[in-house]
């Protein structure tokens, strides 16, 4: 009989304690409040990292496509030609390329037809003007020399 008395002690403290252990384990857990702010700083600087990223991308995507002009056109033109003069010209590519202008510079470098050309093509980009600048030779016997 004892033991069956200290047994149910056994059970009920067992069950008690049960109950104790369990009332530990079921109370509700969530975060802090600086642990989700923390959460959300972290989350936003991801979002706002990668919308960088993108808009990068379509901004080079973007100045990719303009197609950039540069003096090989002028210079394709006057290499057709047979005979050339000392001097400048000047001019733009009216609606090809808009907001364009060409100068052009030829000089005789060698007293035998040897004639160099120097090309610059101007453009404004976000209101400064942007140059590029090529120089070639051209052999051309048949033009006329300045005296």
């Amino acid at each position: 009989m004892r033991r069956q008395k200290a047994e149910g002690r056994r059970q009920k403290g067992g069950a008690l304690g049960d109950a104790r252990a369990s009332s530990f384990c079921l109370l509700p857990s969530a975060f802090t409040l600086l642990e989700v702010m923390i959460a959300m700083g972290i989350f936003f600087m991801a979002v706002f990292s990668i919308l960088a990223l993108v808009s990068n991308g379509l901004r080079n995507a973007a100045a990719l496509q303009e197609m950039p002009v540069d003096a090989s056109m002028l210079a394709a033109e006057l290499a057709v030609t047979n005979r050339l003069e000392e001097g400048f010209d000047s001019g733009d590519f009216r609606d090809i390329f808009p907001n364009y202008r060409w100068i052009r510079e030829v000089t005789e470098v060698g007293s035998n037809g040897l004639f160099q050309v120097d090309f610059a093509v101007i453009h404004d980009v976000r209101g400064r003007p942007a140059e590029t600048h090529m120089s070639i030779l051209l052999y051309r016997p048949e033009s006329q020399r300045r005296r």
